[in-house]
C-alpha cells in the first residue's frame, strides 16, 4: 500500500499547439518551474489539465510524459478516472508502469449510483490498482455528494490513501475530524482560499491551479504553516488573496486565468482547448495588476 501524500500538488496545466495537439516541451518547462520552486508533488491529467477534452491516448500520453519528466524529484499522481472501474483500473495501472504513485478518481457520475455503488466502485478500484487511490470529491462538477460518513468508511479500504476536498468548507472539517486516527489516510483541500485554514486544522496539504503561476508563494504558505508561523503564514495568505479570487472567474474557464498569469511571466502557458475559452481581457488585466502588485516583471 502506498503512503498517503502531504504537502503542496500542483493540478499541472496542459500546453497545447495552435492546432490543440499537445506542446510536450512547453509541458517539461512547467513541469520544471514548479519543481524547482518547491512544490512536493504533480497530479497530471486532472481537471486543469483539461483530461475531460482529451481521448485516452492523449491521457496516457500525458501520463507518460510527465512521470518522465518528473524523473522521481518528486511522486506524481495521474488523474485516471474513468467511468468504469475497469477502464479506471487500466489506465490506473497504465500510470503505474510509468512510474505514477497515486491515482486521483472521482466517482462515478451522470447516471448516478447508490452510496453502495460508490463504495463498491471504489474497492474494486483500490483492490485492483497498483497506484495509491485519491478520492476526488467535487460535487460542483459530479453533482455526486459524498458525505463526510462515506469517505470515512472509504478511508479504511486498504489502498485508499487520500481525499481531495473541493467542495464547502464545513465538509472538509468534518471529513478530517472523523478520519484524524485513520492510518495512512490524507485530507488535502483543492482550493487557494481554504489552503491556510485547513493546514491550521491540521489538514496534510493543498492542491491549487494557481501553484502552476506561483509555485514558490504556495509551497512557502505550506512551510510557514507547518511550523506554526501563523503570523507570517497570515501576511502571505494576504497578499496572494486578489489572485485567489482571479483563479475562477464566472464565465471564465478555468484554467484560463492561469495560463494568461503564466505568458505573463515568461512561462509558456497557452490557450484552452475547445469548447473552453481563454481568459477576458477584464480578467487578464486584473492579473497582472496582482502580479505585479507580488513583485513580477510582466509582459
Amino acid at each position: 500500500m502506498k503512503k498517503a501524500p502531504k504537502g503542496i500538488f500542483v493540478p499541472l496545466i496542459t500546453t497545447f499547439n495552435d492546432d490543440e495537439s499537445i506542446d510536450f516541451p512547453s509541458y517539461k518547462k512547467i513541469i520544471d518551474h514548479v519543481i524547482t520552486n518547491g512544490v512536493h508533488g504533480l497530479l497530471v491529467g486532472g481537471t486543469t489539465g483539461e483530461y475531460h477534452v482529451m481521448t485516452k491516448e492523449e491521457r496516457k500520453s500525458l501520463i507518460k510524459a510527465g512521470c518522465e519528466y518528473a524523473a522521481g524529484r518528486v511522486p506524481v499522481m495521474a488523474g485516471v478516472g474513468c467511468f468504469t472501474a475497469k477502464d479506471t483500473i487500466e489506465l490506473a495501472n497504465y500510470a503505474a508502469d510509468q512510474g505514477a504513485v497515486y491515482g486521483l478518481v472521482p466517482p462515478p457520475y451522470y447516471h448516478q449510483t447508490s452510496e453502495r455503488g460508490i463504495v463498491e466502485f471504489y474497492k474494486e478500484i483500490a483492490a485492483k490498482s497498483r497506484v495509491g487511490i485519491v478520492i476526488y470529491y467535487y460535487p460542483s462538477a459530479t453533482a455526486v455528494d459524498l458525505s463526510p460518513e462515506l469517505i470515512y468508511e472509504l478511508s479504511q479500504v486498504d489502498n485508499i490513501v487520500c481525499v481531495k476536498e473541493s467542495g464547502e468548507f464545513g465538509h472538509l472539517c468534518k471529513t478530517l475530524a472523523l478520519t484524524k486516527d485513520v492510518d495512512n489516510f490524507s485530507v488535502f483541500t483543492g482550493d487557494e482560499h481554504f489552503i491556510l485554514p485547513t493546514l491550521a486544522i491540521g489538514g496534510d496539504g493543498a492542491f491549487g491551479i494557481l501553484v502552476n503561476l506561483l509555485p514558490k508563494e504556495v509551497s512557502q504558505l505550506y512551510e510557514l504553516a507547518k511550523k506554526e508561523d501563523y503570523k507570517a503564514a497570515r501576511e502571505l495568505n494576504r497578499k496572494m488573496m486578489g489572485i485567489y479570487d482571479l483563479m475562477e472567474v464566472p464565465g471564465n474557464p478555468y484554467p484560463g486565468s492561469t495560463k494568461a498569469g503564466l505568458d505573463m511571466i515568461g512561462i509558456k502557458g497557452g490557450k484552452l482547448r475547445k469548447p473552453l475559452t481563454d481568459a477576458t481581457d477584464e480578467v487578464k488585466a486584473k492579473i497582472r495588476q496582482e502580479l505585479i502588485n507580488l513583485g513580477y516583471s510582466v509582459k
